[in-house]
């Protein structure tokens, strides 16, 4: 499943957010059930569910684990001023 990305990655943690819950319905939980499993509150599964990224990685890959998931975490690239002078003006690489 693919996400589309803004620069603060927002659609991208909503996009986890979403999967998860699916995941976490698909098995027959509840919110609070996947906290308990997972060692969180309800309300930051709540909080991972709607995907706010005031909540810490570890939160994220802790639900996901209680889920039988995992997650990863990659390193997002931005072009550089080059890569987008050459984008903008049509050139190949």
């Amino acid at each position: 499943m693919s996400y589309i990305q803004d620069m603060d990655g927002k659609f991208r943690l909503q996009g986890v957010g979403q999967r998860l819950r699916e995941m976490r319905q698909n098995r027959g939980l509840t919110q609070l059930a996947l906290a308990q499993r997972a060692g969180v509150t309800r309300l930051k599964v709540i909080a991972i569910e709607a995907g706010r990224d005031s909540v810490a990685a570890g939160s994220y890959a802790r639900v996901a684990a209680a889920l039988g998931a995992d997650l990863q975490a990659l390193p997002m690239l931005r072009p550089t001023l080059d890569e987008l002078g050459r984008i903008f003006n049509g050139q190949s690489a």
